[in-house]
């Protein structure tokens, strides 16, 4: 459920902090009051696309915060995404900066940076907005599908994922069989080339993907023999036995010890100082005698050298040959000795193949039937449920089909689904999204939703004016649906309708207001990003405001919104509604 939502600097809003409440909670305001711009910011904050146009003009970077009572399915969700949450509480906060002539955003989730792609998974999880407008979705065969698809519950859920594996194994039969079947026809020419192949890399012996480090390392030794030799002998002598007249470090420790024990008979605090001195005598005369057993070692061996780089040059070769690098070269030899296998029919063979290719399309035809037969269950009860849903709609004589027709199998099933619409009786089934008029669009979308109201896994639904076009006993009706779903979930709802409004359990009045110059913060002058000319910020500025109505205020936005030849006759409608819809709300 959405308890907050605050905006800094989006479109028309500088700055807004709202406080949503369970039920039904309504905005109104005259056309172009800015009611969409809420629901806009709502869609961007939780993925929607955004453009530089969504920052308030003047300003470069714009915010939103929405704050979520969260469900324990939406909190797994979380949790597999490494989302930390704490509480009941998820706050998913967009940042928009303007650039030159495109907006950066960044999202995150409970502080947490996380990706577009993530933020629209979990969108499923919490908001779903329908709007007047939207016949797109309801037109749009794979939505439908998912719709029926719900209604059936979990059977329909688990035949899904009977047909998913065997789609998936369908699949990989056929992979399988078109590999082997490219192979076939390129058989001779490919066993030729990967044969020569398996010649020339099995005699070079490649098993060590660092051999050609380790011999270059060897190489480098080997070829500078002499010269370790004389450096390591050097070491020894500045370490451990001088034959110059400078002396060793090992005497200078010597003699700095010797030292340290005569001042140790007069001051006891140089003993930790002896001790380092003796500890560093000790560990120079270990590094002399390695050094000088490192130097014995040292041998000058020509023919080894030779041979070092002779399978040096070979190995580079062969890699500069094939394009790869020698542990990449050793996994490729690997590879063709498969292919040999495959080629020369150590494999499955082509009738082995296209008989499992065959079995797996049977299995998946028979899963897909099953879940037809599932959906075309499903698809009658929807049928009933939703005519039922219109009925209070003025819409009592309508008729719905759910249709249901073979489509190409693929891991969703075999079906392709179709919602046919016929409004009035006598007229034949149509599809919906081209036969349903605005009103009657939206008064199906809204009984839509009620009959999946249970199914929804979102706990708040946004319709933005589904009231449109219709009026009267209709729009009464719609308020009362309206009420009900808000019973269950919580719905946001932008309407016009004083019969819609008087049903809310929280109303918010939505307006446009002119800040005067006067009012304007210090006179301060900002560049303009349209013109790049100075322009004063004590400019008159238009601003959205957002204002939560008490009951007497809501009874003055209600005879607003009714008009009526005289205020007080529009102020005792205003009254009726209220005093109808509590008693609804009891009942």
């Amino acid at each position: 459920m959405l308890v907050a939502l605050k905006i800094e600097n989006f479109a028309l809003i500088d700055h807004l902090a709202l406080d949503l409440q369970a039920g039904l909670n309504v905005l109104t305001g005259e056309t172009g009051a800015g009611k969409s711009i809420m629901l806009d910011a709502l869609d961007a904050v939780l993925g929607g696309r955004v453009s530089q146009r969504m920052i308030r003009s003047g300003e470069k970077r714009g915010v939103i915060e929405a704050t979520f009572v969260i469900t324990d399915r939406t909190r797994a969700w979380l949790t597999e995404n490494d989302v930390p949450v704490e509480g009941d509480r998820l706050v998913c906060v967009r940042e928009l900066t303007a650039g030159k002539n495109t907006v950066r955003s960044r999202s995150r989730l409970n502080g947490v940076n996380v990706n577009k792609p993530q933020v629209e998974a979990l969108r499923l999880h919490l908001v779903e907005i329908t709007a007047q407008g939207q016949t797109l979705q309801v037109g749009d065969p794979q939505m439908q599908l998912q719709w029926v698809d719900g209604v059936g519950g979990e059977a329909i859920a688990q035949q899904r994922q009977v047909v998913a594996a065997d789609f998936a194994a369908m699949t990989e039969a056929k992979t399988q069989l078109d590999r082997r079947r490219r192979a076939e026809q390129q058989r001779q020419e490919q066993l030729d080339l990967f044969d020569y192949q398996w010649q020339e890399l099995s005699a070079v012996g490649l098993e060590d993907p660092e051999e050609l480090t380790q011999l270059e390392q060897e190489q480098q030794r080997l070829s500078h023999a002499v010269e370790l030799q004389q450096q390591s002998y050097q070491v020894y002598q500045f370490l451990y036995e001088s034959d110059q007249e400078s002396a060793a470090c090992a005497d200078l420790l010597g003699r700095a010890t010797q030292t340290l024990e005569d001042m140790l008979q007069y001051d006891n605090t140089v003993e930790p100082i002896l001790d380092l001195v003796n500890d560093a005598l000790a560990q120079v005369e270990e590094a002399g005698r390695q050094i000088n057993a490192y130097g014995e070692d040292v041998e000058t061996d020509p023919q080894r050298l030779q041979d070092v780089q002779a399978r040096i040059s070979q190995l580079k070769q062969l890699t500069r040959k094939y394009g790869k690098t020698l542990p990449d070269l050793i996994d490729y030899v690997q590879e063709i000795q498969a292919s040999l296998e495959l080629l020369n029919g150590e494999g499955q063979s082509l009738e082995a193949l296209e008989t499992a290719y065959e079995k797996a399309q049977t299995t998946l035809s028979k899963s897909c039937e099953q879940l037809t037969k599932l959906r075309q269950k499903a698809a009658k009860t929807l049928e009933q449920q939703l005519v039922e849903e219109l009925k209070p709609l003025a819409m009592e004589r309508v008729q719905f089909k759910v249709a249901i027709a073979p489509a190409e199998p693929t891991a969703l099933g075999a079906d392709k689904m179709q919602f046919l619409f016929s409004p009035n009786p006598g007229e034949p089934l149509q599809p919906l999204a081209e036969t349903a008029s605005g009103g009657e669009m939206s008064r199906f979308l809204l009984a839509l939703k009620a009959c999946l109201s249970q199914l929804d896994v979102v706990n708040t639904l946004v319709f933005d004016e589904v009231d449109v076009g219709v009026s009267g006993r209709v729009a009464q009706a719609i308020a009362e649906k309206l009420h009900q779903l808000g019973r269950s979930q919580q719905v946001l709802c932008v309407t016009h309708q004083p019969m819609v409004a008087a049903m809310a359990d929280a109303h918010f009045r939505v307006g446009k207001e002119v800040i005067e110059p006067a009012l304007a913060s210090g006179g301060k002058k900002r560049k303009s990003r349209a013109q790049g000319t100075d322009e004063a910020s004590d400019q008159v500025r238009t601003v959205v405001r957002v204002t939560p109505l008490d009951d007497a205020m809501r009874r003055d936005e209600l005879a607003q919104l009714a008009g009526g030849q005289t205020h007080q006759e529009a102020l005792s409608f205003a009254d009726s509604l209220l005093k109808q819809a509590k008693k609804l709300r009891q009942g």
